[in-house]
Order: structure tokens, then sequence, then C-alpha cells
């Protein structure tokens, strides 16, 4: 099953960046990749949504249960799409506390196995866009639709005691 991996290191808070990837609602608005998004379920810790993506020749959708971890990472889990096998995860690691490091990891395999190949040429450049525009909307300013959880109401990340 191919693996893609992308990271970068952004001068904005792990809370910040979860809360823009976690905004869903707001991708069709921001992102060009992004031609539709609906929440269908969505509580503090779960989100149920479906996407509609296109870049270049790349279109297709998925529908995602995602487990959120707030700062620290959000896991995917297909529901529903053309894909035998799908998950991810973005993980906000923290460097300090306007600085950290965002990682998106995406496995897949497509319903149909002769799509292997180019899907994961299509993956791998949806994942570059998707981790460089999440860094341009966060440097330009732009709020999440829910309010950023500082870092104490988060709680500690795993492994780690508070101060």
């Amino acid at each position: 099953m191919p693996t893609i991996r992308r990271s970068a290191l952004v001068e904005h808070s792990a809370a910040r960046m979860f809360a823009l990837v976690n905004d869903v609602a707001a991708y069709p608005r921001r992102f060009d990749w992004c031609e539709a998004a609906q929440v269908l379920e969505a509580d503090d810790a779960h989100m149920v949504a479906r996407l509609d993506l296109g870049l270049g020749a790349l279109r297709t959708w998925f529908t995602t249960h995602n487990t959120l971890s707030p700062p620290h990472h959000i896991e995917l889990k297909l529901v529903d799409g053309p894909f035998r096998k799908l998950g991810g995860r973005w993980e906000f690691h923290a460097l300090d506390e306007s600085a950290c490091k965002v990682t998106l990891t995406l496995e897949f395999e497509p319903a149909l196995k002769l799509l292997g190949p180019a899907m994961a040429l299509g993956f791998q450049s949806l994942a570059d866009r998707m981790v460089d525009d999440f860094v341009r909307v966060a440097d330009r300013g732009a709020e999440p639709a829910a309010p950023v959880p500082s870092p104490a109401a988060a709680g500690p990340a795993s492994g780690e005691t508070p101060a």
C-alpha cells in the first residue's frame, strides 16, 4: 500500500495549525484543490466528513471518520469512497509556543489496482499542496471557525507532564 509523508516546520502554534486543518467546512473557500466539503457529524472527539478533491487530472472523493486529539493529531479512516483502503494522520508537534512541525501521512489502496501508480503520483502532489496551502493560510492570518484551544486547555501531549 503506498504511503505518502509530507512535513513542514511552521511559525504557528500546534493548536492553531490543528484548528485550521480541522476546519473542514472552510476547505472549498480556502483551497482550489477542494471542490466540496461536507461535515456529516462532529463533536469534540470525532468528525465524519466528505471531501471532493481535484488537482490536475486527479479527481476523487471520499468520506472519512476523523479521531481528534487536539492539538496533537487527527487520525483519518475511510468510511466510503473509491478506495480499498485509505487512512492517514495529521500530526502537530509543538517546537515552542509559536512554532510546530506539521506532518501529513496518507496510506491508500485504490479499489482498482490498475489506478495505483497514477493515484500515487496524484496523491503525492496533493499532499505537497495540502501542507503548503495550510501553511500559506496560517501565514495570511486566516482564522479557524472554532476558537484555537490554548495548550493548557488541551492538556499535555502523550508522555509530557504539565509544567
